[in-house]
């Protein structure tokens, strides 16, 4: 590869990309509230959630002094990540609270960039965090999923159009800022049946003594705050179209 070919490489991911038409970040937040009401798209795509959950834990693992040593993405959409370290304190704690919070944070990091029309960045970000989930998959399922979702990205920020490649980052950006709010939700429905014991939540009360209930608020306020302000970054690109005058 040619020294100019990396030049238009990185020019192409730093450059920001022109405006997005108001009504498509309009239209692709309807979609994306679409996926997750409609259950069968929701069993299908919660896949996503899944990813994100799991990468938070990863990712926080480390940043604590954790040693990674796999993650699990299950067909029914459950996964598994598994650190070494101490089994309390702060490293655990926040491994343990970052699941139910990394898709929305995700999200809101998306919007922060999509509001400065880094659309192919957000884009080849998204491919580059999924490579490096890849090397700590643990199961044939985790991985194929992981190598779909990075090859979906990976074209369209290649071949697809620039209004394409909006509606594409907008869409995914929506997804995670509403879908990361739906399993919490299914969090505590599965909870009050008895059929997670060893949640997340629970497993935090049993480290901090403090009930499974305040964390189960605790990543429902984180999400629904990332929500609020993912919104607001993103809406701002829709709302100046709208109050313009001919």
């Amino acid at each position: 590869m040619s020294i100019d070919s990396v030049s238009d490489i990185w020019e192409t991911l730093v450059s920001a990309q022109p405006d997005p038409p108001g009504a498509l970040v309009l239209v692709t937040a309807v979609i994306a509230l679409l996926v997750i009401g409609f259950r069968p798209l929701w069993r299908i795509a919660r896949n996503a959630i899944t990813i994100a959950h799991e990468g938070g834990h990863a990712l926080v693992a480390l940043l604590t002094g954790r040693k990674l040593r796999g993650i699990r993405l299950e067909f029914d959409t459950s996964g598994l990540t598994l650190s070494a370290g101490r089994p309390t304190g702060p490293g655990m704690m926040f491994t343990l609270l970052a699941g139910y919070v990394a898709p929305s944070l995700i999200g809101l990091a998306g919007a922060w960039l999509l509001g400065g029309n880094r659309i192919t960045m957000l884009l080849w970000l998204a491919v580059l965090l999924l490579l490096l989930m890849l090397i700590n998959i643990r199961n044939v399922f985790g991985a194929v999923s992981v190598i779909v979702t990075g090859a979906i990205v990976l074209a369209v920020s290649w071949y697809a159009s620039a209004q394409v490649q909006a509606a594409f980052a907008y869409a995914g950006v929506w997804f995670l800022l509403f879908g990361g709010i739906r399993p919490v939700f299914e969090l505590q429905t599965l909870r009050s049946r008895g059929r997670m014991p060893e949640s997340d939540a629970d497993q935090l009360a049993g480290i901090t003594h403090v009930p499974a209930l305040f964390w189960v608020g605790l990543f429902l306020a984180v999400d629904v705050a990332a929500l609020v302000i993912g919104g607001f970054m993103l809406a701002g690109q829709w709302l100046p179209e709208v109050g313009a005058t001919p």
